[in-house]
């Protein structure tokens, strides 16, 4: 009897360390494929804002530094709002006794990548780790190099006038939803993010975006500011990192490009933020409770970190 049942919690055993095994490599699989697609949203397309101004054409095996190009000679471009700007670095092109300490900690500002040190070419600019993106400078961007930003992904399950979790039969899982913004500068949807001030944590940086794009208290007494307060910041106690790495945003260059530290706070029980009436900020149009799906059409990798949260929750994708 005792062996038949040692042979029993055995198999069981090895059933439920391969069901984790394997559950955990897919996911980890996902993340490393978001980390290492090739970027398209910021090649073949005109720069966002910018007056038409049009990127050279990279063919997808033209992207790659190590393919010689020669005849490689795109557009300089760094929009205007940036020059002279508190957030933004100086004109190393220009200005050559500015002194930029790339791929490390520059005073208060970081200027490592989270896809490990970059390249600087002869001009002592640094290139965009993923490859080229038919035009040269920041664009809009502040700095040279490596753009730190932040995403909070807030998410509850969608439930029902009855208050119960909303099964969708087809896909056999529960449905999630996240916090989704209308982009004031370009009316795509996303995640909404922000840029991580000098000298601030990843995690001060997602609590302060969210409250300003999501939860705009303008309107609300002193007493309801502070309630909201006391629980947005337990609820940003926690969280989940899913994706840490380059960002296919439009805005990038050969020069300067997007990263982000894309975390996952979620309501299991719905008593917390799911709450909240949302209100958009001064940076976007319209806020709503979105449904995740891979139907999803969001700004730049937005989409990817969603699929990634999905399966981290083993929810509807």
């Amino acid at each position: 009897m005792y062996a038949r049942f040692a042979t029993v919690w055995k198999f069981a055993s090895l059933f439920i360390f391969c069901s984790v095994f394997l559950r955990f490599f897919l996911y980890s699989f996902s993340r490393m494929s978001a980390a290492t697609s090739l970027h398209k949203k910021c090649r073949n397309a005109a720069y966002p804002r910018a007056d038409g101004l049009q990127r050279a054409l990279v063919p997808d095996e033209k992207v790659d530094w190590r393919v010689k190009w020669d005849e490689y000679d795109p557009v300089n471009y760094t929009h205007p709002k940036v020059f002279g700007k508190e957030w933004a670095d100086p004109d190393i092109r220009k200005n050559r006794d500015a002194v930029l300490l790339f791929n490390e900690i520059d005073g208060k500002v970081d200027r490592t990548s989270f896809m490990g040190p970059y390249q600087i070419d002869a001009e002592g600019l640094p290139l965009n780790p993923r490859g080229r993106t038919g035009i040269r400078g920041r664009g809009a961007l502040g700095r040279w190099g490596p753009n730190h930003a932040a995403d909070p992904i807030v998410t509850r399950w969608k439930t029902n006038e009855n208050g119960e979790r909303v099964f969708d039969p087809e896909a056999r899982k529960f449905v999630l939803q996240f916090v989704a913004i209308q982009r004031g500068d370009c009316g795509e949807w996303a995640i909404p993010g922000g840029m991580v001030d000098c000298g601030e944590k990843c995690t001060e940086t997602v609590k302060r975006e969210f409250s300003e794009e999501a939860l705009d208290s303008t309107q609300a007494s002193p007493e309801e500011r502070a309630a909201m307060k006391v629980l947005v910041d337990a609820f940003f106690r926690g969280g989940d990192e899913v994706y840490q790495g380059y960002v296919d945003d439009p805005r990038n260059t050969d020069n300067a490009w997007m990263e982000t530290a894309a975390i996952n706070f979620h309501d299991d029980s719905g008593d917390s933020v799911a709450k909240f009436d949302l209100k958009a900020g001064d940076d976007a149009k319209k806020i709503c409770w979105m449904d995740v799906s891979q139907e999803l059409k969001l700004y730049a990798s937005h989409r990817d970190f969603l699929e990634l949260v999905a399966k981290r929750r083993n929810a509807k994708w």
